[in-house]
């Protein structure tokens, strides 16, 4: 035994016990360590088997065989105590990677995945205040709440394009109201300038509001709605007014009486909408359709004159886009469509009491216009680029802003519906003959009379008043769609040419 070694304690009397048979030599459990065991001095054994130790090796110990662990020699009661020597120092293995810790789940959904509930779905944990229930604090179990979706916010509506309709639906009434006075050279020369580009400009923001205007189940009960029935309702009272008033009785549907054969081409050109966008050139389709129709006698029935004589005007505003009203924002181009729009009424002053007005109404043909055709064909044109310009030199100038009018701009519909019989009327009783109106003075009264007019029947108050009558809910006049909502876009060919299922 070594000198710093100190002798076992004694170990307790042993109970008696019987004698067992003699087995043989005792062997210990492990075969490779018996030659160790047997060589442990001062063997002990209890109840007949060795005292099994773990072997101690002979040479230094190698702490790089066990990594990991912290090494140290096995305790055997034939060494010294453990405080009486101390244990070697533990010499640390390499760290090992730690793999990144899996970030939190911050959504609700990602949690219950994260955490399986006993039948197999995912549960979130019970929260209490001191954190959840795996012990987690407030701090590592923050997640963010779900903002509520914002409700959806309401377009603004663009006042551009109602300023604009305001101003020219108060060009149309002025324009009606100075039929009664035109053998003055004032009032000729003031429709002469309306004339040449209201109406075209009127047409030319039609279209651009009808570009995307196709054949829908939607589309043609608005087209029913909003147009058609009102061309009836207003044709039969035009009817009944005139009767009233001491004309002839006289109704006839497919011919349009006086200021209703808007509504009526503009239910042709929304119908023909879908076609000029199929085509690659459609302006210019429309330009020699409308060069063309001088030389044919087209009738007033369904207003096919007014159809074809302003075609080119409700294709060029399909073609418009918003940016294209952008290139009239610019000052100079306001100021340069001033300057046109005040040659533009100088020229008139100067040519109308020589020019006839025929070709304005965008209706006649050359021999109706008593002009050769070669002439006809040079006023279709020239009437088509004045036209133009001038409408364009109106949009420039017409405020972008919302103003004191843009408001009326969205109840046009019944200041022309409607402002027929206030002139009819006044134009029977009268009222229109004074001589101090066929003159300057007179124009000015006229022009600012209508304007006057126009603002009363765009009146909200107006709308209340009359919309029994000119919209009317027409819910029972429309079937209900036969068709799926899943196959309501189906072509029928195409619906035709499906396989049956089986």
């Amino acid at each position: 035994m070594p000198e710093h070694a100190q002798p076992p304690a004694p170990r307790p009397p042993q109970p008696s016990w019987p004698e067992l048979p003699d087995a043989g030599p005792a062997v210990s459990g492990r075969e490779r360590h018996r030659d160790l065991d047997e060589e442990a001095p001062g063997e002990v054994t209890a109840w007949g088997y060795p005292v099994y130790q773990e072997p101690r090796p002979s040479g230094p110990l190698d702490v790089g065989d066990l990594p990991g662990r912290q090494q140290e020699r096995p305790f055997s009661y034939w060494e010294s105590s453990p405080a009486s020597e101390p244990a070697p120092a533990p010499v640390p293995a390499p760290a090992a990677p730690v793999p990144a810790p899996a970030p939190a789940p911050t959504h609700r959904s990602a949690a219950r995945e994260a955490e399986p509930s006993f039948w197999g779905q995912a549960r979130e944990p019970e929260r209490s205040s001191w954190g959840s229930a795996w012990g987690r604090f407030p701090e590592e179990d923050q997640r963010p709440e779900e903002a509520p979706e914002p409700p959806p916010v309401k377009k603004k509506r663009e006042p551009y394009l109602d300023n604009v309709k305001f101003v020219l639906i108060a060009l149309v009434v002025a324009g009606h109201s100075l039929v009664p006075t035109l053998d003055a050279h004032s009032a000729k020369s003031a429709y002469l300038f309306i004339y040449t580009f209201h109406m075209p400009a009127f047409v030319l923001i039609s279209g651009y509001l009808g570009r995307n205007f196709w054949n829908s189940n939607a589309k043609i009960n608005k087209l029913v709605d909003t147009m058609l029935v009102p061309y009836v309702i207003v044709e039969i009272g035009y009817a009944l007014l005139r009767y009233g008033l001491g004309q002839k009785w006289t109704l006839t549907i497919i011919d349009p009486a006086w200021l209703n054969w808007y509504l009526l081409a503009l239910v042709l050109w929304r119908i023909s909408s879908p076609i000029w966008t199929r085509m690659r050139q459609p302006l210019l389709v429309a330009v020699i359709i409308y060069m063309m129709a001088g030389f044919s006698e087209i009738a007033g029935d369904f207003s096919l004159d007014r159809f074809f004589g302003l075609l080119p005007f409700y294709v060029l505003g399909m073609m418009l886009k918003p940016e294209h009203f952008d290139l009239l924002r610019p000052l100079w181009v306001r100021i340069t469509a001033g300057v046109v729009m005040a040659g533009a009424a100088a020229v008139a002053i100067f040519i109308a009491p020589h020019v006839n007005l025929k070709p304005v109404y965008f209706r006649y043909s050359f021999k109706k216009m008593d002009m050769d055709w070669w002439i006809g064909l040079g006023v279709r044109g020239a009437l088509l680029a004045a036209a133009l310009i001038l409408a364009f030199a109106l949009l420039a100038l017409v405020p972008r802003r919302e103003t004191w009018f843009s408001d009326l701009g969205t109840r046009t519909l019944y200041a022309y519906l409607l402002h027929g019989v206030v002139v009819l009327i006044a134009k029977d009783q009268g009222w229109l003959n004074f001589s101090w109106l066929h003159g300057p003075l007179g124009v000015l009264a006229i022009m600012s009379s209508s304007v006057a007019l126009a603002i009363v029947l765009c009146l909200p108050e107006t709308r209340k008043a009359f919309k029994w009558l000119l919209e009317p809910r027409l819910v029972w006049l429309y079937r209900r769609p036969s068709t799926p909502p899943d196959n309501k876009d189906t072509p029928d060919s195409a619906k035709e040419s499906a396989p049956a299922p089986r």
